[in-house]
Order: C-alpha cells, then sequence, then structure tokens
C-alpha cells in the first residue's frame, strides 16, 4: 500500500527525521491557514502516488499565503498527469503546505528490498532530486549500496562507508549514520516495501532535512498496523484493484485485451506469458486462489468483465482445492448477472473437469475449449474474431 507524502513524514517526524514545517489542506483556506502560519516563502505540493510531480507542474513556489491559497484552488480537484499516471491522470484531493528551504546539496537515500539478496538494501546517491531509474541508467556509479543483514541490523560501519561514498564533509557524517539508522528502524517496525527520501537535503545551514518522502507498506503486514489502514486512499488507487482487494482478491489491471481468470500465482504468469506468446497482451493479473467458493470465483470474473478493455478472456484453472466445477459456476454466474455474451477460451485439467465442461457448454454462453497451453496459444490468436 502506498501512502503520501505527508504522511510518510509524518511517519518519519514521529522517529526523529528531520522534515519541513507545513501541513496538508484539502481546501485553499486550509492551505492559506498553513501558510499563514508558517510565514515568509512556501512550498505547495499535490498529493498523489506518483512521481514526477514537478515536471508535471504539480510542484509550486508560494510568496505568500495568499499566493499558497490562489495555488492550492488551481490544484485541488484537477487531475494530474504526470510520467508515472498514464495521460488519465490522477485526481488531487489533498496539497501539501511547506515551508521552502535553503539548500547546498540534495542526496538520494532510501530502503528497499533487494530481490537478489533476498533481504533489505540501503541506497544512496550524490544525484538526489532526480528519478533513480535514470541516475542508474546514466550514472550507475553515483548508486552505492549496503545489503542488510536481517539478523544483525543495520550497522554504523555501513553507515560510514554510505556517507563516504557520498563524499561528505566530515561533520556530516555521524546526523547521516543516525539518519539511515532510523530509516533502518522505521523499515522494519513499519513493515514497509520502500521508505524513499528524494531529495535529503543538506541546508545551508549544514542540517539534514527530508525535503520528499515516499513509503510503500507491505499489504501482508497491514492487518498488525490499524493505524496505517486508516492512511489508505482509495481514490488513487485503480478502482478495479480497489473492488478486488476488500473481496480479497489478488487482481492487477495491465492494458490488454484478454481478461485473465487463474488460480495460482505462478500459472497466472505462466497463462500472461502464453497470452503475449499468442501475439495478445492480458488485462489483467487475476489470481481467484485456491479455497475459492462459487460466490468469489463470481466476484472476480464480474470484477473483470466491468473493465471495457477486456474484449475477450481466457480462463486457465488446475483443478485441486478449487475444483473446475466450482470455477466453471462462477464463470456462469457472473455472465448472467452482467449479461454478456464474451468470448472465453477455457482450459480446464483437474478435479471435477468434466463435470466443470459440461457446466460451461450447456450455459449457452460463448465458450471454446482448449486441452494444453500450446493448443491455448493457438486459438487465442483467433478468438473473438
Amino acid at each position: 500500500m502506498k501512502i503520501h507524502e505527508y504522511q510518510a513524514k509524518s511517519i518519519l517526524e514521529r522517529y526523529g527525521v528531520p522534515v519541513p514545517k507545513g501541513g496538508a489542506a484539502s481546501t485553499p483556506e486550509e492551505a492559506f491557514n498553513i501558510a499563514k502560519d508558517i510565514g515568509g516563502r512556501t512550498v505547495v505540493k499535490v498529493q498523489i502516488h506518483a512521481g514526477g510531480r514537478g515536471k508535471a507542474g504539480g510542484v509550486k513556489l508560494a510568496g505568500s499565503a495568499e499566493e499558497a491559497k490562489e495555488i492550492a484552488a488551481s490544484l485541488l480537484g484537477i487531475r494530474l498527469a504526470t510520467a508515472q499516471t498514464g495521460p488519465d491522470g490522477v485526481p488531487v484531493g489533498t496539497v501539501l503546505v511547506e515551508e521552502a528551504s535553503g539548500v547546498a546539496q540534495e542526496l538520494y537515500l532510501a530502503l528497499t528490498v533487494d530481490p537478489s539478496a533476498a533481504g533489505p538494501v540501503m541506497i544512496a546517491s550524490e544525484s538526489g532530486g532526480m528519478e533513480i531509474e535514470e541516475v542508474a541508467a546514466t550514472s550507475p556509479e553515483k548508486i552505492h549500496k549496503e545489503l542488510i543483514d536481517p539478523l544483525v541490523g543495520f550497522q554504523g560501519f555501513q553507515g560510514r562507508r554510505l556517507s563516504a561514498s557520498l563524499g561528505l564533509e566530515d561533520a556530516m557524517v555521524r546526523p547521516m549514520v543516525q539518519l539511515m539508522s532510523i530509516l533502518s528502524r522505521v523499515f522494519i517496525e513499519q513493515e514497509c516495501s520502500l521508505v524513499e527520501i528524494n531529495p535529503l537535503a543538506v541546508t545551508n545551514e549544514g542540517r539534514l532535512i527530508a525535503l520528499d518522502a515516499k513509503m510503500s507498506l507491505d499489504d501482508s503486514a497491514l492487518f498488525r498496523h490499524p493505524d496505517l489502514q486508516l492512511m489508505r486512499d482509495r481514490d488513487q488507487e485503480d478502482p478495479f484493484e480497489a473492488q478486488a482487494l476488500e473481496h480479497e482478491i489478488s487482481y492487477v489491471k495491465l492494458e490488454g485485451d484478454v481478461g485473465c481468470l487463474v488460480n495460482g500465482a505462478g500459472l497466472a504468469m505462466a497463462t500472461m506469458d502464453i497470452i503475449k506468446s499468442a501475439g495478445s497482451s492480458p488485462a489483467n493479473f487475476l489470481d481467484v486462489g485456491g479455497g475459492a467458493r462459487e460466490e468469489k470465483v463470481a466476484q472476480a470474473f464480474g470484477i473483470m468483465l466491468s473493465d471495457p478493455g477486456v474484449k475477450r478472456v481466457l480462463v486457465n484453472v488446475f483443478g485441486g482445492i478449487l475444483r473446475c466445477d466450482i470455477a466453471a459456476r462462477g464463470v456462469v454466474m457472473a455472465c448472467q448477472e452482467k449479461g454478456t455474451n464474451i468470448p472465453i477460451l477455457v482450459r480446464m485439467l483437474g478435479t471435477n473437469v468434466e463435470e466443470g465442461r459440461s457446466i460451461l457448454e450447456s450455459s449457452g454462453l460463448n465458450v471454446s475449449f482448449a486441452d494444453s497451453l500450446a493448443e491455448v496459444a493457438e486459438k487465442l490468436s483467433t478468438l473473438g474474431q
């Protein structure tokens, strides 16, 4: 689960990370009052779950409280499109108004999970303020990493080594190592998948301050953090994914036109590979799970059918815990409820496969069958044509 910058900063501040003075506003009047309390120049930032806000016009300087109010009025309620949102953009319901800081140097600092090392990694770079992907592509030598042993945690020598790689002055090494240790605590205690400060500023006064903050939380651990659950902003999420989450269905919207209903994450990934090999593109990742009942299959299938981009459907079920007849009844329930006759290609194997095929064959739906993945790829290319 992603959270907004102002929410991430509130967590970091609780742990002792220096952040600019400011507050979140959902109306121009609130922005005016926050800017008035701060005094002087302020920065008004849209709060969305995407990067590239500055380049898209979502971060603006205000010289007075009145100007902050005008900027907030121009940003609140719009849909901001950035390089990470797609052309439709995402809604802006909140802006962060905070004091402007004098910056001598911008750094990058983050903690995330390194899949290849199966553990957390601290990442630092002297190229703060830029997208880390761009730095990695153009100047990989400027990215410095320290793998963290989960059993012993982040060590001081690792912080000093990273600080040395950033070319910091001696006086900044101790506060930087302390900041890295704090981020490690936040990452572990809040069960994050990402904690990022970009830029981490060295001010003109020689202080470290988090000018921006991004935090992603492990969805599987949220039941242990009811306070963090309250930070979810469903307006920032894809509506189909949000609906699926409510029903505990693993669903990710993609850009293709072939809807997928599969039981098991591994099989779902293989199914998407088959779709691509057939020259098509999947419209979603959908793992209905092993213990699903007819109603849950119907809910999952109905969510998928609600996507106007879905023009044809591939059902790939290996009957085990989820029997083929249960999956078939769920598919029929959803199609009848939606009143659709969308072309459906079905590959079923395993428990009660004959019952499942019989249910689909007698349903009156536009169904065809395949027995192997090779046959799926062959038939998929002409499905719906």
